[in-house]
């Protein structure tokens, strides 16, 4: 399934500042680089590729440094996993804030609509009674 999204469409102003805060931050860069490759197909082809080759050439059966390696690798991957759901979290957080005020402001707007447009109803009714018959 695929969406497309019109080319004049704005972004949210959370997702604006969202990415304006990423890109101030060399760290968090670094932290998306590395999950954004980390959760691509291309970085499992090349860990099978290179545990086959260490498997093979480099160290033999039971392959401890090569668990060792692995061990490291896994607990840095967690720890920036861990941090692309905590600012996926706090993302979700500040966008519900943003739309949580649009809509109140929206029901307060379309609620004083509403009471003007009863308030004109009433008077044009009130008008239209009191007119004279012909």
């Amino acid at each position: 399934m695929h969406i497309t999204q019109s080319k004049n469409r704005q972004p949210h102003p959370v997702v604006l500042a969202h990415r304006a805060q990423r890109a101030a931050d060399l760290q968090l860069r670094i932290a998306d680089g590395i999950n954004a490759f980390a959760g691509s197909m291309p970085f499992v082809y090349i860990h099978a590729v290179l545990f086959g080759l260490w498997m093979v050439f480099a160290e033999s059966n039971p392959w401890p440094m090569l668990t060792l390696v692995v061990s490291l690798e896994a607990i840095f991957l967690s720890t920036f996993v861990m941090i692309g759901q905590n600012r996926q979290s706090a993302f979700q957080q500040a966008k519900a804030d943003h739309d949580f005020n649009e809509q109140e402001l929206e029901l307060k707007t379309n609620t004083e609509l509403t009471r003007a447009v009863h308030a004109l109803t009433t008077e044009l009714h009130r008008r239209l009674l009191d007119e004279p018959t012909r």
